[in-house]
């Protein structure tokens, strides 16, 4: 057991923890549902008795407070919580030079600069709109994106943007200035989905290092009704990631979830994939 961890959860989700009874005992509505992943993600911590345990990887003592930006953050080993309680997130050093947070809520909303930050649209081949995340980004920016999509050469007829590759259109009504639009694959639909997961990823990443972005925001690319398992997507996403650390300032991992054991069981997977 790690004495600290209790607190570090509380500090991420204190919404749950008042409505948890006290006892080390995980509720019994914590289960991952069979919808995120055909490989349960107790298969990945066989032995969830608390919800400490869940977070072991991440979790160590607060070592200092210090004020930047108006903002109180708590230091933990290569890991932070913002005290504020706005980010409702978790942020790694990816390397000396970056970040990885991984957040909660819309990533239509997100931004930090206005000019050199990228939300990633998970888009489909056509890239005019579609459901989901896709629908969402299309609705905020306004009509002027899927002009713009419009716009973008069909590599074959109906296709402009294939499984694994990426383009990039303005932000328009967006915070963010500009939108890496993405095509993830169908899980069950092409017999090797990783490499193009990885090859969405990976030309995301590299889109956006050509185009001078430095900060990005990414979706759970294919883990809606393309039905990647989160585990395995996770792991990916990471994986790549970790190529491009050096390139950018900030890498947001931004899935839109409401409930605190889903955003820990991500902590949980990013924190392990990036030991």
């Amino acid at each position: 057991m790690i004495p600290s961890s209790g607190n570090f959860t509380r500090k991420l989700c204190p919404t749950l923890f008042r409505s948890l009874p006290p006892t080390r005992k995980t509720p019994r509505n914590f289960q991952t549902s069979r919808a995120h992943s055909s490989r349960n993600f107790h298969a990945l911590n066989p032995h969830p008795t608390a919800i400490h345990t869940l977070i072991r990887p991440i979790s160590v003592t607060l070592q200092s407070t210090t004020v930047a930006n108006g903002r109180r953050r708590s230091s933990i080993a290569g890991v932070s919580t913002m005290a504020n309680g706005g980010d409702n997130g978790v942020t790694f050093q990816l390397t000396p030079s970056s970040l990885l947070k991984i957040q909660k809520g819309d990533i239509t909303q997100w931004s930090v600069d206005g000019f050199s930050d990228a939300i990633v649209n998970p888009a489909n081949e056509r890239m005019l709109g579609g459901g989901g995340a896709d629908g969402a980004i299309h609705r905020a920016a306004g009509p002027e994106l899927r002009d713009a999509c419009y716009k973008v050469p069909e590599v074959r007829p109906g296709v402009r943007c294939p499984t694994g590759e990426a383009r990039i259109t303005p932000g328009f009504r967006l915070p963010a200035s500009h939108v890496i639009h993405t095509v993830g694959p169908i899980y069950d639909a092409v017999p090797n989905p990783k490499a193009y997961l990885t090859n969405s990823y990976r030309n995301s990443l590299r889109v956006a290092k050509e185009n001078n972005i430095q900060y990005i925001a990414f979706p759970a690319i294919s883990c809606g009704v393309f039905g990647y398992p989160f585990d395995e997507a996770a792991t990916v996403a990471i994986s790549t990631v970790k190529e491009f650390g050096s390139d950018l300032k900030e890498v947001n991992v931004h899935y839109q979830v409401q409930s605190c054991p889903m955003l820990l069981k991500y902590a949980f997977i990013f924190g392990n994939t990036l030991r």
